[in-house]
């Protein structure tokens, strides 16, 4: 097979011209913008799956278009590696190289990646493409489509799937369909085959009640939520799903995990219900999810990723034992997770805990360490991984135990690849169903120390450099001990500061031991970021001043 990389600039050229001169850079989330300037993104994204497949001797890549958590207008794209990991950090590089060269530097830009590489560009190649529903996103997709056949690569387009459906896909492809078949059916049938088993036909159990409100944020997951609910037999899952994207709402406005987490208060379009009825809300593209409910007076309350995790984390160490089988299991968590959390880990279940950077990659990759991995952001991202020794000590025990049959039914709720909202939620109610607990069982585990988040607009939150898992600011000089003094002042205060990974803005967490105390320390630090870190727009109004 020949290839004439002249098609590629000729495609470029023709219907992917770059419109857009400023710099994009592959974070933790791949490429985000606006969507009227990522068509030549998007293409030569396409390019780039095709070679990462060549290289990686004809495995299945996967291309997923989504912007997530972002606004209706913005659009993005991610590449998903074999495993259904995130794409290697090195080829990152390579990503935001690539999109930022001129159309006409791109022939001999992509024929540098070949020879740096030594890619076989003969061989073949598989890349499965993915997008969220977006109105812009089947234009994307096509352009990935055009980068893929540009280089005589193999395309299979999905359509509109949710991210973790696609990290689902390209595992299934590229284990022979030993984790499951790459389709949309097989990923429900798998999820609701052992939901169900493990259900056994008893819906409730003790103040667990078998009703749930789902947020689908008008996005994928609001569509895909429905699709399981078709699926379910004898109404194993009684669920409300609002904002699912039809009529005027759009993803992510006032709806979605990121709105209910950030702003501490229920969705859009929320019924009235009883207190303490368990709701739940997923992000745009259905990787990450929150539960949150009114209490009798009337007052919200978040059960967020931490919340999860350490639910998760309670049940399956009792199941393991209960297996009697000896693994190691370890809870991945970054510095947003709330203090009380990990005091709750490492005190009363006795877990070890490792705590990395933001960012999933870094997450999951730190949770293969351990034969049992769970790992959660606190904004509802998350999974559970097991090794493959794990698996087989468990499968073993299965033959004479049956807790290590429910364990085996566990990991196939699980979506291992990724965090994934409704399989993630699925697991949640698994667990609540077990204990016989409703959201104020759940809550009363432990109590969340009050905090908050800033965002402070900078000239360039390139200034920001981090260490210690993001947890100390190291750049500019100075700023990591102006907010160990203010921190100092405020009872089990912590702060930290970090830049954005998409947007010139620096993210400001804070926690302490009242919200009067955290709202404080929020401010001071944050007026240390617009003072020592090039800040721009309006000062901070501090909040004991705010009533004046």
């Amino acid at each position: 097979m020949s290839i004439n990389l002249r098609t590629v600039y000729a495609f470029a050229r023709e219907m992917y011209p770059k419109n857009s001169k400023e710099l994009i850079q592959y974070g933790t989330a791949g490429f985000r913008g606006k969507a009227e300037f990522l068509d030549s993104v998007m293409f030569r994204m396409g390019v780039l799956a095709t070679l990462r497949s060549r290289y990686r001797e004809g495995a299945v890549i996967g291309v997923m278009i989504t912007a997530s958590h972002n606004p209706e207008p913005d659009n993005g794209v991610k590449l998903i590696d074999p495993k259904g990991e995130m794409l290697e950090s090195s080829w990152e590089k390579i990503a935001t190289d690539l999109v930022n060269v001129s159309d006409q530097e791109l022939e001999q830009h992509v024929a540098k990646i070949i020879k740096d590489n030594q890619i076989d560009v003969a061989s073949s190649s598989h890349v499965y493409v993915g997008m969220d529903n977006r109105y812009h996103s089947p234009r994307l997709l096509k352009a990935v489509a055009d980068g893929v056949i540009a280089l005589k690569g193999n395309v299979r387009e999905f359509g509109i799937v949710t991210t973790p459906m696609m990290h689902y896909f390209v595992v299934a492809a590229n284990t022979k369909e030993a984790y499951g078949k790459p389709t949309e059916e097989n990923y429900y049938e798998k999820l609701i085959t052992a939901f169900e088993k493990l259900r056994n036909d008893r819906n409730e159990n003790g103040n667990y009640r078998n009703s749930l409100i789902f947020d689908g944020a008008n996005g994928v997951g609001a569509r895909k939520m429905l699709q399981f609910i078709k699926r379910m037999h004898n109404n194993s899952l009684s669920v409300t799903v609002i904002n699912q994207g039809i009529g005027n709402g759009k993803i992510n406005e006032e709806c979605g995990a990121d709105h209910v987490k950030v702003q501490q208060r229920s969705p859009i379009s929320m019924p009235a219900v009883e207190p303490y009825t368990r709701c739940v809300s997923v992000d745009g593209d259905a990787d990450r999810v929150v539960y949150f409910y009114t209490d009798k007076e009337g007052q919200f309350n978040l059960l967020d990723g931490d919340r999860i995790a350490t639910l998760v984390a309670g049940y399956l160490m009792d199941l393991i034992k209960s297996c009697e089988i000896d693994l190691r299991i370890g809870l991945v968590q970054t510095a947003y997770a709330n203090g009380a959390s990990t005091d709750y880990i490492v005190n009363e279940l006795k877990v070890p805990v490792s705590c990395v950077p933001t960012g999933v990659k870094h997450l999951h990759h730190k949770a293969l360490e351990y034969d049992v991995g769970i790992y959660f952001e606190a904004n509802g991202h998350g999974t559970i991984v097991f090794s493959d020794n794990a698996k087989s000590i468990i499968a073993e025990a299965a033959k004479t135990n049956d807790n290590a049959k429910t364990l085996l039914l566990i990991i196939d709720l699980i979506n291992e690849t990724v965090g994934d909202a409704i399989s993630d939620m699925l697991l949640v109610e698994t667990i609540l169903n077990h204990k016989g607990w409703d959201v104020a069982d759940w809550s009363s585990a432990y109590k969340d120390l009050p905090n908050q988040q800033l965002k402070i607009s900078v000239q360039d939150r390139n200034v920001i450099k981090t260490t210690d898992a993001e947890r100390v600011c190291v750049e500019p000089k100075g700023l990591q001990e102006e907010i160990n003094k203010v921190v100092s002042n405020h009872k089990r205060g912590r702060a930290f500061v970090r830049p954005s990974g998409t947007e010139d803005v620096v993210r400001v967490y804070a926690e302490a031991a009242t919200k009067e105390d955290v709202q404080q320390l929020s401010y001071e630090v944050g007026l240390l970021v617009q003072r020592l870190a090039g800040g721009v727009g309006p000062e901070l109004v501090n909040p004991s001043n705010a009533h004046l």
